[in-house]
């Protein structure tokens, strides 16, 4: 991006995640609200319905959309996303701002959260697992049984075996899973902890964690 980065956070990361086949539909209302463009990445929903396991419907097709505007911008469009989608109806989407440049950890270590915020809500974080393909499930099975209400797992792949592709300026080898866990600050160490010890992330090459402050939602029901 040519863009010069402000000199205080004047820039967010948008994610809003929808059922497959609405992400063109989000992208377009963003950009005639003066986004740019953005990136449209294929997940799965991890739904938990008894009803839904009974019938083998649990992967449920989802469509992430990431976009990059000014703060003022971001809020904005979040709104109207919000109006035109009604996220505040269950399943009908997740949307949700985080400051771009926020920091980024690894599984190395114990759980230390620690970024400038810059006034943020505290509310909610977003907790990113990378690991092997397959892998996503067991994630998330170690995730709820700590608290996480649910989450989407994202395939990353690049198009041969060969090629990485990039995740929040990170190199993700294909075959791999991302994890995103949208959960309240105060169930976010417990989850780290509890997916760092099961799936052995310290381990090289097992996988990696990272979570952002949240700067906003739109979609959560919180129980």
């Amino acid at each position: 991006m040519s863009q010069a980065m402000p000199e205080k956070g004047g820039y967010e990361l948008i994610y809003v995640i929808v059922n497959h086949g609405l992400g063109s539909k989000v992208l377009s209302m963003a950009k005639e609200s003066g986004v740019s463009g953005g990136t449209i990445m294929l997940g799965r929903g991890t739904v938990q319905s008894r009803l839904l396991r009974l019938l083998e419907l649990t992967d449920v097709r989802k469509e992430i959309v990431l976009m990059v505007a000014e703060k003022s911008l971001a809020r904005s469009i979040l709104k109207l996303i919000d109006a035109k989608l009604n996220f505040s109806r269950p399943n009908h989407g997740i949307a949700f701002r985080m400051p771009v440049g926020a920091f980024i950890g690894t599984g190395s270590g114990d759980y230390e959260f620690s970024a400038d915020d810059g006034g943020v809500s505290k509310v909610h974080r977003a907790v990113f697992v990378v690991v092997d393909k397959g892998k996503g499930e067991q994630v998330m099975d170690v995730a709820r049984a700590v608290g996480a209400r649910g989450g989407t797992i994202i395939n990353a792949r690049g198009s041969s075996t060969q090629e990485t592709i990039r995740l929040l300026n990170m190199e993700i080898e294909p075959e791999k899973e991302v994890v995103l866990i949208l959960t309240r600050e105060e169930s976010t160490a417990g989850i780290v902890r509890a997916v760092r010890d099961n799936l052995k992330i310290d381990e090289p090459g097992t996988g990696i964690i990272f979570v952002q402050t949240v700067s906003e939602t739109y979609g959560i029901l919180d129980a």
